[in-house]
């Protein structure tokens, strides 16, 4: 047994003991015929795979398939719930082998590696300091539209995991085993007593509860937790030294708050129509309800730790006054002045909670305090307890719950998260161009940029309001008049980093930003004659011809003196968000990363130009056609000057889960991110601008690659009629999956449909599209010409055949160079194998026959076919791979060990939607629908994304 499987050996054993617990549930619940035919089944698709690549594969697969489609519908929903739960259960214990893992030894991206790089490097810690204090660096939690995972299957999934934790640490046979096993029965039985799929589609409000659960995961400890380590690595601190009397902490090294969390759920209007200004004042209570809470909780428990006497030690004049100011007055308190002060302060924020929210409180406080103003008032004095412990030979105390509470008090304040405000920039030029026609400007409509920009200017230049509230405005006006006066309310009321960005969905002028300035302006959140601005503007570029005009609309933004004078209240920072799902449904995946890594080129020079400094929010999703794949490397593949100590990136739906439900993984996540930032700025010399022949090579493949895909995608005839009928795409809009619609309209355009339910579909057919399509077809293209024949294909690890020309193999060589030495480009080929490493093009030609003309079957799926074996071929010929993922043997091992309990789950799926779609008009039986929504996520588990 080699190195590798020794380290899987635990995986594989919580996984067979997961699956047998899982049988023996089956055959408890179900009866002994159920789990024989579901065994039955799971043998016959492992012993498919066992042989896939022979001729004996056929037996079983022929098998397999005539057995699934007999089975009634029953017997199908329970054949999915056992797959599906099974795949759940080994993603739990995937999660906690990966944990195990994080404890064991030290991981790549570490920050104390890092920071050894960067003090080896000539970095002092004062250098380091300094970086922090200028970097912005924030993970972006978003509400997902095909987000398949209900909250009561997740935390069971938690629990499993902790168990199985457990249960590494105890001794076969012992009482505590026994209790460990039954355990797990009882958290198995339950999770197939549940339904898995939710009941009724969930509200916003819903989708902010589920977002919030990840701060008591996670956030709310392991953010202010890697802050200390972070602190410590740059101040190596001696624990035995602090415990001395005369110890203090005057040398440690306190950070500025550079890493915080924000949110869209309840900010995100953008196609969501059932987010409104009271919806964006309910999130931001429910935020300030959580983190009030906590505070309250950790206050009361520093009250426990911290009975120290005054005539055993001495304290600061300041602590002797707060305490002094304290409610408490019991007789057996006067002695302990921190346990005076902590009550003194719980009242106050008790006070401060009543004042803000209402909301009803675990405990009752100790008399009555005035609320804090804001949340710099409550750390004022947390401050005074820190400085008088360190003060008097207790600094080892103040390294405890205190000093994480003061750093969770800097970095989550009294509103938890920044709350980002989006929308269309459509309508935000619907909502202008009516203030100003009701004003008496006209038809704002019918006139040009140039004309647009000089009126917006105009208007902005004068403190005069544009609104009146005599005048009947439409409902979509009124609507988001409120948003913005709201958002003016919430940031006087929780402080102004409560709402801090609005972003600008398909921005493709700069009067999209003028016209955002002029409403933020009606609201009082920009004030024209002091030149002050309390939001950031930020534009999102978002399809292709969009990423190739951003520079110029953003030098000519930047040269507007009136913007210049606004930007400089935000620090002469510009925030611009880049969209990679859009752009990759727009042009395709090749020619998206492509155009998105020359767009930041591109914004550095224009910002570095006009003297701002340039902040990048990425908008990626968790599927690699959404801009998705490993953070430490996407950070480290930015162009030179893209990050410069200031990155927000998207977390959304089913990447939440995965990377913040566990709190080891998530600090080990957000860790990873601090790291890639550290390193992409420090060390920016090491990764110069790529060789002019590596930036040439990459324009024409990208040229070739989007010709490819529009022509499959926009240039085909009937595709769309094939998109709807191969893919579950009609399906998914029936799920109770998330509050947004879809699709932006009715229509079955591509051009409508949200770029999440359209990487989605592919996912669940097996054929990952978005992920390579274009690749092959661009890279033959290149090395023969733009016109030889295409390589003959010689099965799916064969070799491509390109014309053996020296011009061919001098380009191949090329293409390997650039794979060697270019982050970009390696990355973009890693996370091309990791999607091609999950398609099936065999399980994909069962969807294709749901498509009803053969004719338009005949014309697509071979296309996708052929395109799918070039793009195989060319990526292992560059990579110098012999297999797909053999580069990451440990993800190959994974997807391999899954694909038998997938594949049943997609059998399954065509089956059902076979029957659905022949039923009759009412929709026919509603068992079989269900059984699609189960089957919809049990696929999901199995490939851990949903889009």
């Amino acid at each position: 047994m080699n190195a590798g499987q020794d380290k899987s050996q635990p995986l594989h054993e919580d996984i067979r003991l997961l699956g047998r617990l899982l049988g023996d549930t089956l055959r408890a619940q179900e009866g002994v015929a159920s789990y024989e035919r579901v065994e039955y089944i799971r043998q016959v698709s492992l012993q498919f795979h066992r042989e896939k690549d022979s001729a004996a594969a056929q037996a079983p697969r022929a098998g397999l398939e005539s057995t699934l489609k007999a089975l009634p519908s029953e017997q199908t929903i329970q054949v999915v719930r056992a797959f599906t739960y099974f795949l759940h259960l080994a993603n739990s214990a995937e999660d906690i082998h990966r944990t195990r893992g994080l404890r064991s030894q030290p991981q790549a991206g570490g920050l104390a590696a890092t920071l050894d790089q960067a003090q080896a490097a000539g970095y002092g810690t004062p250098a380091l300091l300094e970086f922090f204090a200028g970097a912005c660096i924030s993970p972006v939690l978003t509400a997902h539209p095909t987000e398949v995972q209900r909250k009561s299957i997740l935390d069971c999934q938690m629990e499993i995991a902790r168990r199985l934790d457990e249960r590494q640490h105890l001794s076969p046979g012992s009482p505590a085993w026994a209790a460990n096993d039954e355990a797990l029965r009882r958290l198995i039985l339950t999770l197939w007593q549940t339904h898995m799929m939710r009941l009724a589609k969930p509200s916003v409000l819903d989708e902010i509860a589920n977002g919030l659960s990840y701060y008591d995961y996670t956030f709310l400890r392991e953010l202010p937790r890697l802050y200390g380590a972070l602190e410590d690595l740059l101040t190596p601190y001696d624990a035995a030294a602090l415990a001395e009397r005369g110890a203090n902490l005057a040398d440690t090294a306190e950070l500025a708050p550079f890493l915080r969390m924000g949110s869209w759920m309840g900010g995100d209007r953008d196609g969501n129509p059932l987010v409104s200004a009271d919806v964006m004042q309910a999130a931001l209570q429910k935020q300030c309800k959580c983190i009030l809470d906590d505070y309250l909780e950790q206050l009361h428990e520093l009250g426990a730790e911290l009975p120290i006497a005054i005539g055993l030690v001495d304290i600061d004049p300041a602590l002797a006054a707060l305490a002094q100011r304290s409610p408490d007055r019991s007789q057996q308190r006067q002695g302990e002045p921190y346990r005076r002060a902590l009550t003194g302060i719980y009242a106050r924020l008790v006070a401060t909670a009543h004042g803000l929210e209402h909301f009803d409180l675990r405990r009752n406080p100790v008399g009555k305090g005035h609320p804090y103003l804001h949340s710099g008032e409550l750390l004022d004095d947390l401050n005074i307890l820190h400085a008088s412990l360190s003060n008097h030979g207790s600094a080892l105390l103040a390294r405890g719950r205190l000093r994480r509470l003061r750093r969770a008090v800097t970095v989550f304040g009294f509103h938890l998260a920044a709350l980002d405000l989006r929308q269309n920039s459509a309508v935000h030029a619907r909502t202008v161009g009516e203030l100003l026609t009701a004003a008496g400007w006209g038809d704002y409509a019918g006139l040009n940029e140039d004309e647009r920009i000089n009126l917006l200017l105009q208007e902005l230049s004068t403190a005069r309001p544009l609104t009146s509230e005599f005048l009947p405005y439409s409902a979509e006006t009124r609507s988001e008049l409120a948003i913005f006066h709201g958002a003016r309310a919430i940031q006087q009321r929780y402080g102004a980093a409560a709402i801090s960005n609005v972003i600008i969905s398909k921005t493709d002028g700069v009067s999209d930003l003028l016209e955002v300035a002029l409403l933020l302006k009606e609201s009082g959140l920009l004030r024209p004659k002091a030149a002050e601005l309390a939001v950031n503007i930020v534009p999102l570029f978002e399809t292709i011809d969009d990423l190739r005009n951003a520079a110029a609309i953003m030098d000519r933004l930047l040269g507007l003196p009136l913007y210049r004078r606004l930007l400089a209240t935000r620090g002469m920072t510009q925030e611009i968000m880049l969209g990679y799902s859009d752009s990759n449904k727009d042009g395709g995946f090749l020619t998206s990363g492509w155009e998105l890594y020359r767009a930041e080129t591109q914004l550095v020079e224009v910002c570095r130009h006009h003297g701002v400094r340039l902040r990048l929010f990425h908008g990626r999703g968790g599927s690699v056609g959404r801009g998705g794949g490993p953070s430490y490397e996407a950070i480290l593949a930015q162009p030179c000057g893209a990050v410069q100590g200031q990155i927000r990136i998207t977390e959304q739906g089913e990447v939440i889960t995965s990377k913040y439900s566990n709190p080891e993984v998530g600090y080990h996540n957000m860790e990873v991110l601090v790291s890639a930032t550290l390193a992409a700025t420090l060390f920016e010399p090491a990764h110069a601008p790529p060789p002019d022949e590596f930036l040439a090579a990459m324009d024409e493949l990208s040229t070739l690659a989007y010709q490819a895909y529009r022509q499959l995608v926009y240039e085909t005839p009937g595709f769309e009629d094939y998109f709807w009928q191969a893919t579950v795409i009609d399906e998914i809009a029936t799920l109770n999956i998330g509050s947004r619609p879809a699709s932006r309209s009715q229509s079955h355009k591509i051009a409508d449909l949200r770029a999440i339910p359209w990487v989605f579909s592919w996912a669940q057919c097996r054929l990952m599209l978005p992920g390579w399509y274009g690749f092959g077809s661009a890279v033959s293209g290149w090395l023969n010409d733009h016109g030889a024949p295409l390589p003959k294909n010689e099965g799916e690890q064969g070799c491509c055949g390109f014309h053996d020309s020296r011009h061919g193999a001098d380009r191949l060589a090329l293409l390997q160079a650039m794979h060697r030495e270019w982050p970009f480009f390696r990355t973009l080929l890693s996370n091309m194998d990791m999607v091609l490493a999950k398609t099936d093009i065999g399980i994909a030609a069962r969807y294709a026959g749901l498509v009803k003309d053969p004719a338009l079957r005949e014309a697509i799926f071979p296309r996708i076919e052929r395109e799918r074996q070039l793009s195989i071929d060319y990526l292992l010929a560059i990579t110098g791979q012999q297999a797909l993922l053999d580069a990451n043997p440990a993800l190959q091992q994974s997807i391999r060990y899954r694909f038998p309990y997938l594949d049943p789950l997609n059998h399954l799926q065509v089956d059902l939607l076979q029957r659905h779609r022949a039923a009759a008009p009412d929709g026919g039986d509603e068992r079989v629908q269900h059984g699609i929504h189960l089957t919809i996520n049990g696929i999901a588990a199995g490939l851990r994304n949903s889009g």
